[in-house]
């Protein structure tokens, strides 16, 4: 009999993808499931196949087979439980992708404790922030971070994950089997945002894993016999769920990166390892094209999707010619999960570069205008997805066309209201990137007394920011725009804020003018 994983046309995506399909790809039921054995324990078969790849900063590769993963999560699993640690008890860790990594997120689990994984880059205000919210039991991260950890939650206990670790550990059975149920809670996702202003954690429990699967197969377009690459940080929605968790549970290589990253260590990994499908956030893609460095490199990339944020005009040309394969934009939250993909790897489906693409089979999404009814083709409005049996809102603005096809408008929150006009700071943004001279580019709406608000460019670049340049920049937005769309106000900056996850915080840089209208 098929699995959905037989299927790669989008026709029979929209055909076959259903609930019961899905649990067809696992071992589990309601009664009985548990991430950590569908991801790793299942597939342990004596044989050393490689589980996770994993790209060091400083040019190490570390290999972790399925079987290795298996018996030292089976290890920690039992070194929690004689512990006395209960079901539900959450272990928090802050680690960068490594055999401890995995250790603890998988071992944790198969206990029935709740993974709770943490940015490597936390100061003491955000893990602190992070621990009073979950209450964990334990805090495991590595030494050099161990000295924070202690003095930002002094109560709380903190365990070095050092080779000291796996030798405790050893001692323990290399085999625990699981006692969850798909109900039971399996992990905290605590959403990336500023130290100080908590993101509510996302409380998953293991059938989370079945639910994924709609999107990693449509989303990413994984399946069996790919080789993997995802090098967003596992601490958040997209590194940890389709970067690892989704290929695994299919028994699929995946691939991560450890450390500050480098584009070019990046590209060094995906043409070692023969990566054929990879999927990365929308900056990855954008560094990579600034390192200038591609054509130094033999890539078999056959499948290739980004999220995050949108892609900018002119990486999405380079990607197409850089990887001969169409970017797929997969959008999503970590509250609500992926609900627009491009199905990757179809043959029958057009990729529109500059679309979110269309719903994951069995979603209703609609764009609608402020009083409810549904948008028109190309009329913006707000990304609605039917959930529990109403509209929930995505927080989104986008359009969708004649054809079904989703377009990203913005947050709802970056429109632009100037003189009467409704402008859009991502099409500003897209277009301010086609100049040469731009590295980086954020765009905020700023008070204005005659028009209300006017557009604000916050521009990276290696060029002089004189008036001259100010100049260039705004005609070439009108002429490119409309008119009245450009930026009446530029800022020349070295850098731009971001979230932990890389996105650009455009309300740092609207809570900083505010800040700037009132001194």
């Amino acid at each position: 009999m098929a699995k959905l994983t037989d299927y790669i046309t989008y026709a029979d995506a929209v055909a076959h993808a259903n609930s019961q399909a899905l649990w067809e790809l696992f071992d589990g039921d309601r009664e009985h499931f548990n991430i950590a054995h569908e991801c790793i324990l299942r597939h342990a078969d004596g044989s050393g196949r490689p589980a996770v790849r994993v790209a060091h900063a400083d040019g190490r590769d570390e290999i972790l087979s399925f079987d290795e993963l298996a018996a030292r999560a089976s290890q920690f699993a039992h070194w929690l439980a004689a512990r006395g640690i209960a079901k539900g008890e959450r272990i928090a860790f802050m680690l960068e992708p490594s055999l401890p990594f995995y250790t603890t997120l998988f071992g944790a689990m198969l206990t029935g404790a709740v993974s709770v994984p943490l940015f490597t880059l936390f100061g003491p205000d955000g893990l602190r922030l992070r621990v009073d919210d979950c209450s964990p039991r334990l805090l495991i991260t590595n030494a050099e971070k161990a000295a924070m950890a202690r003095e930002a939650a002094p109560d709380l206990e903190v365990v070095v994950a050092d080779e000291r670790l796996l030798e405790e550990i050893d001692r323990y059975p290399t085999r625990f089997e699981p006692a969850t149920a798909a109900s039971d809670l399996a992990v905290f996702q605590y959403t990336s945002g500023t130290t100080r202003e908590l993101p509510a954690a996302v409380k998953h429990t293991h059938k989370a894993l079945v639910t994924l699967m709609f999107a990693a197969l449509y989303g990413t377009g994984i399946r069996p016999g790919d080789e993997f690459f995802c090098p967003s940080s596992p601490a958040w929605g997209h590194g940890l769920w389709h970067g690892t968790l989704a290929p695994l549970a299919l028994g699929v290589t995946t691939g991560t990166f450890a450390g500050k990253f480098d584009p070019v260590r990046l590209m060094e990994a995906l043409e070692r390892f023969g990566i054929t499908n990879l999927s990365a956030a929308a900056t990855h893609y954008r560094m990579m094209r600034q390192s200038g460095e591609a054509n130094r490199f033999h890539f078999r990339i056959r499948k290739l999707s980004y999220t995050g944020e949108p892609c900018d005009p002119a990486t999405l040309e380079w990607i197409q010619e850089t990887f001969g394969v169409p970017a797929c934009s997969m959008y999503g939250t970590t509250e609500i999960g992926v609900v627009l993909v491009n199905f990757p790897g179809a043959p029958d489906y057009r990729v529109k570069p500059d679309a979110l693409g269309k719903p994951v089979p069995g979603l209703r999404l609609q764009v609608q205008r402020p009083d409810g009814t549904p948008a028109a083709p190309g009329e913006v409005g707000e990304l609605m997805l039917w959930k529990r049996d109403h509209w929930e809102s995505t927080k989104d603005l986008a359009r969708v066309d004649e054809e079904g096809y989703f377009y990203h408008c913005g947050r709802a929150d970056d429109v632009i209201i100037s003189a009467g006009w409704t402008m859009s700071a991502v099409e500003i943004e897209n277009t301010l990137l086609k100049h040469p001279d731009v590295r980086e580019v954020a765009v905020i709406g700023v008070p204005d007394e005659r028009r209300g608000q006017v557009v604000k460019a916050f521009v990276v670049s290696d060029r002089p920011g004189d008036d001259a340049f100010v100049r260039e920049l705004q005609d070439f937005t009108r002429e490119r725009l409309s008119q009245h769309e450009y930026p009446r106000q530029v800022e020349f900056v070295a850098e731009l804020p971001k979230t932990p996850a890389g996105k650009v915080n455009r309300k740092v840089l609207r809570d900083r003018e505010a800040r700037a209208q009132h001194s």
